[in-house]
C-alpha cells in the first residue's frame, strides 16, 4: 500500500457526534470505535461506515509508530446529487448500529489502490478527482449491499425517542447539551423541559453527577486509574475531572484509588 493517511470530502467534525456519513479503511494500527451500546474494533485492511446523526468514540493504536486510513465522507449535498444522476432503488434496512463494520470484498481492495495514482502525498487525492472516486465508492456500497441505499438516502432528523433511556445509555459522550437534544428529536427548550420532567434536574448538573458516580465507581470497586477512564467519561482534561470528583466526594481520584 503506497498510500499513507487519506481523506476525501468536506471536513469531518471532530467531536463525538457524526453529522454526515463516512467510510473508514485502516491501512495500519488499530482502531476501537464505540457507540453507546457496542465496541467495534478495525485492523490492517478492514473498513466499516460510520452514520451520520449518531454519537461515537474511537481510539487509534499505532503500528510501528504510525497510523493510517482512508477516510471518505459522503455527506448530504454529495449524496443528493448521486441520487439525481443514479436514480438508485431504495431499500428496505434493519440495520441498527453507528458503525457498519463491512466483510472483506475484492472490490473495496482494488478500489483502495486505485487511488494511489490520484495521491498527492499530502493526506488527500488530486482536487478533480475526489468526487469521481467518492462516486465510484458509493457505487461498489451500493452493488456490494444495496439495503444501505436506505441509510444513505435518508435525509430525516431523529424523530422524538424516549429521553432517559437515550441520556442513560449516552451520558459518557462528551458532546453539547444541544446534541443531545437534537438526538432525541427535540428543541433546545422542550429538552430541558422534558429532562427536568425526567430526572428533575439540569442536563448539564445531571451528567456531571452521572460520570462522577461511574468515576467513583470504577476507581474504589474496579481500581481503574483515574487517567484510563477520565476521557472515556465524557471529560476532557485530567484536571477538570479530578477537581470535579473531589468537589463532589471529599476526595480525589488518586487518593481514593490509593
Amino acid at each position: 500500500m503506497d498510500i499513507q493517511s487519506c481523506y476525501i470530502g468536506p471536513e469531518i467534525s471532530p467531536e463525538q457526534f457524526i453529522p454526515e456519513h463516512f467510510f473508514l479503511f485502516l491501512i495500519k494500527g488499530t482502531l476501537n470505535g464505540y457507540d453507546g451500546s457496542k465496541n467495534v474494533t478495525l485492523k490492517p485492511g478492514e473498513y466499516c461506515i460510520v452514520r451520520k446523526n449518531h454519537l461515537v468514540r474511537y481510539n487509534k493504536q499505532k503500528a510501528e509508530d504510525k497510523f493510517e486510513k482512508v477516510v471518505i465522507l459522503f455527506d448530504e449535498m454529495f449524496l443528493k446529487q448521486f441520487q439525481i444522476k443514479h436514480k438508485p432503488h431504495i431499500e428496505n434496512h434493519s440495520i441498527s448500529g453507528a458503525i457498519l463494520h463491512m466483510n472483506k470484498n475484492e472490490l473495496i481492495a482494488g478500489y483502495i489502490n486505485s487511488l494511489i495514482p490520484y495521491y498527492t502525498g499530502a493526506g488527500r487525492i488530486e482536487n478533480a478527482f475526489q468526487d469521481i472516486k467518492r462516486e465510484e465508492l458509493l457505487l461498489i456500497l451500493l452493488k456490494i449491499q444495496p439495503e444501505l441505499s436506505g441509510i444513505f438516502f435518508d435525509y430525516g432528523k431523529p424523530e422524538k425517542i424516549n429521553l432517559e433511556e437515550f441520556m442513560n445509555q449516552n451520558y459518557k459522550f462528551n458532546v453539547g447539551i444541544e446534541r443531545f437534544a437534537f438526538l432525541t428529536g427535540r428543541s433546545l427548550s422542550a429538552f430541558k423541559r422534558d429532562f427536568k420532567q425526567v430526572f428533575n434536574e439540569t442536563p448539564n448538573r445531571w451528567l456531571i453527577q452521572k460520570r462522577l458516580q461511574e468515576a467513583h465507581f470504577l476507581i474504589d470497586k474496579r481500581k481503574k486509574k483515574p487517567s484510563d477512564i477520565y476521557v472515556d467519561l465524557g471529560f476532557e482534561n485530567l484536571s477538570h475531572f479530578s477537581f470535579a470528583f473531589k468537589k463532589q466526594f471529599g476526595i480525589s481520584p488518586k487518593n481514593l484509588l490509593c
